[in-house]
């Protein structure tokens, strides 16, 4: 797996499907063998991880929506977590 930059271009990995999950009021990551429910922050990035946009992107578009600056080095450092989980791919 390559180092994660603004330009990576992530995406959900094959095998996994996001989505909202009333019940429990979240996103969820789901697999054939069961579910991850990813807290409000996980669920905002990768919600925008279509493997259209770059980091950067995603991170301009997170500062935007809550108002906030320096959120890179946190997206970041989530993305690299969950590329290690295999929840995300890039290439």
């Amino acid at each position: 797996m390559t180092a994660v930059t603004p330009e990576t271009v992530p995406r959900v990995a094959p095998g996994f499907r996001l989505q909202w999950e009333p019940a429990q009021n979240c996103h969820v990551l789901l697999y054939p063998e069961g579910m991850v429910k990813l807290n409000q922050s996980a669920g905002e990035i990768m919600k925008r991880c279509d493997g259209a946009k770059p980091l950067a992107a995603i991170v301009g578009e997170l500062e935007q929506a809550f108002n906030a600056q320096g959120l890179q080095p946190d997206v970041i450092a989530f993305v690299e977590m969950a590329g290690k989980q295999r929840w995300l791919a890039w290439s």
